[in-house]
């Protein structure tokens, strides 16, 4: 299938927009949990799943896995679709 330079430009465009939503949500959260000495980055998105580091407070808190599914719920109201938010450790090294 050939994809013609104008599809491609209105996907690459959606995927921004998306993204946006995204790191829009994450920026809301995070005050929240600053406040309570933690914090949450966004490491990466691939497809529905979206990659975050919980760091500070958050590591080793035990609601952080409401947290998460709190974000996530956000992330899919939002964006209108099923997604994945999965926290990972080590560094955040953002690629996008």
């Amino acid at each position: 299938m050939l994809i013609e330079p104008e599809q491609l430009k209105q996907t690459s465009v959606v995927e921004t927009d998306r993204e946006q939503v995204i790191r829009a949500v994450i920026e809301e959260i995070r005050p929240n949990l600053q406040r309570d000495g933690g914090d949450c980055q966004l490491v990466g998105i691939d497809g529905s799943k979206i990659t975050v580091k919980l760091t500070g407070a958050c590591v080793f808190c035990k609601f952080s896995s409401a947290t998460v599914e709190g974000i996530q719920a956000r992330l899919v109201q939002r964006l209108g679709e099923f997604v994945r938010l999965a926290p990972v450790a080590g560094a955040a090294n953002p690629r996008h």
